[in-house]
């Protein structure tokens, strides 16, 4: 006998606004979001997603959508999902549940998607300082590939994943959030020497009750202005899980999720059909509406049975992923390594961040020689199958970080080779890419050894 279609439990429909659908979604954590369906475990169902942005970022050739965003609205998520066993008895603070995906793509009549590059006084990216301009590609879906008009040259195939899936946190859970995230926010400026070399900001999204969504808490209401101003953003991952952004976590994959309120309170979002190790634009995923096909279980009291906290409370726990057996198969690799000296040639012990971003800027610069602008690079390294590693974290003073970048993404041989290096057969036909100016004024990081030798800097997007 043939298994049943998945259940329907969260349709979407594109043509409404996220607070207009049949089942209202949600874009902050907070243990009071009332679910909005109940699952039982063992059954196969069906959720449907807006993209992060809900329709924001529009298919065409502006990027002044990108530029001009309201990241207070984001992610919308879909749930809450209650969880209960099949004699209906709820998840409980200390289980863990065990999702598994079992199927996942994008919403049919919906094949395509968007990676972009925020303004630096909108949102910025882990390269901001050197790529400040909103910039914007558009990618399309031939079955598992995807192929962009602004950025010629490259197909590859998606390995789809959602950015996001999370049980809802306890109000003493909460708590922690926002007492160590606005001490940072507060404090962090001052205290941490990466603010020298990572120039996103802020350190930290405080709750917000600007752009908040509650789900069924509907605006005005006696509940909603409290639950808005304690709500956490959904920005970082976290010990629910959350916006972990791990590009491997598609079909066949499991999530061990801690449980900390009744039900669970389970939701997902952030759907994206590609993405690099690190999503570095930020917005740099090939993001997408989408939809997942789940089945899940609860291991009663697994969070002290397989969850070693690591903190101060028992709350201090992270989830823990099992990968799936679905993924493109490359062969041969180019890796660019970075180590813990930033730009202006400051030496830094054992940063992995600096050391990535190092690696990264390698890549960029070195790509640029083969036709492309770097913004095209930039864009492409956050959403294409690239490997990031941390090669070395214990030889002092220097970390190691690389980034693999699969060459049969490209449509040219991008090795070195002795002969000078060609430009790409397709690459100069479309040279542009949607951007808009940078209207602020901090400084822009630029190489101090081309620009002693008086040529321009094409590391940075004011060249």
């Amino acid at each position: 006998m043939a298994p049943p279609t998945p259940r329907l439990v969260i349709p979407i429909d594109l043509k409404k606004k996220p607070w207009e659908q049949k089942l209202p979604l949600h874009n902050r954590w907070h243990p009071e979001i009332p679910p909005v369906t109940e699952i039982k475990t063992g059954e196969m169902f069906r959720i449907e997603m807006v993209d992060w942005t809900a329709g924001a970022i529009q298919d065409n050739n502006s990027a002044i959508d990108v530029k001009t965003v309201d990241l207070s609205t984001v992610h919308y998520l879909s749930g809450p999902i209650r969880v209960v066993d099949t004699d209906g008895n709820p998840a409980e603070p200390g289980d863990l549940l065990a999702v598994e995906i079992c199927n996942l793509g994008p919403l049919p009549g919906d094949e395509w998607g968007f990676t972009a590059i925020f303004d630096r006084e909108n949102g910025g990216g882990f390269l901001t300082d050197h790529f400040p301009r909103a910039t914007k590609a558009i990618w399309y879906f031939e079955g598992i590939y995807a192929y962009s008009p602004h950025i010629p040259g490259v197909r590859f195939p998606g390995l789809v994943h959602p950015g996001i899936i999370g049980t809802a946190p306890s109000k003493e859970l909460l708590n922690i959030w926002n007492e160590r995230e606005r001490k940072l926010e507060e404090t962090g400026p001052q205290s941490l020497k990466l603010c020298e070399v990572l120039h996103s900001r802020p350190l930290a999204n405080l709750p917000s009750t600007k752009g908040c969504i509650l789900g069924k808490i509907q605006d005005g209401t006696p509940d909603w202005n409290r639950i808005a101003n304690e709500a956490a953003r959904t920005i970082p991952g976290r010990e629910n899980g959350g916006n972990c952004d791990i590009k491997n976590l598609s079909r066949g994959s499991k999530i061990y999720l801690p449980v900390f309120v009744e039900g669970a309170n389970l939701s997902t979002g952030d759907m994206h059909f590609s993405q690099g190790d690190g999503e570095v634009s930020f917005c740099g995923a090939i993001e997408m509406s989408g939809f997942l096909e789940l089945k899940c279980e609860i291991l009663r009291n697994g969070m002290k049975e397989y969850l070693t906290p690591m903190g101060p409370t028992p709350l201090h726990v992270n989830p823990i992923f099992e990968i799936g057996p679905m993924e493109p198969r490359f062969s041969e690799w180019l890796v660019f390594e970075g180590i813990s000296v930033d730009e202006s040639g400051q030496q830094h012990y054992l940063d992995a961040s600096v050391a990535y971003k190092r690696a990264v800027l390698n890549a960029i610069d070195y790509l640029s020689k083969f036709g492309y602008s770097k913004e095209q690079v930039y864009l492409l390294l956050s959403c294409c199958p690239c490997e990031g590693r941390i090669s070395g974290i214990v030889d002092a003073p220097n970390a190691v970080a690389t980034l693999a970048i699969p060459t049969a993404i490209f449509d040219q041989d991008i090795r070195p080779k002795v002969n000078k290096v060609p430009l790409g057969p397709r690459l100069m036909r479309n040279p542009g890419i949607p951007q808009c100016t940078y209207d602020g004024n901090l400084p822009i990081t630029k190489n101090p050894l081309l620009h002693q030798q008086g040529s321009s800097c094409n590391m940075d997007a004011s060249s």
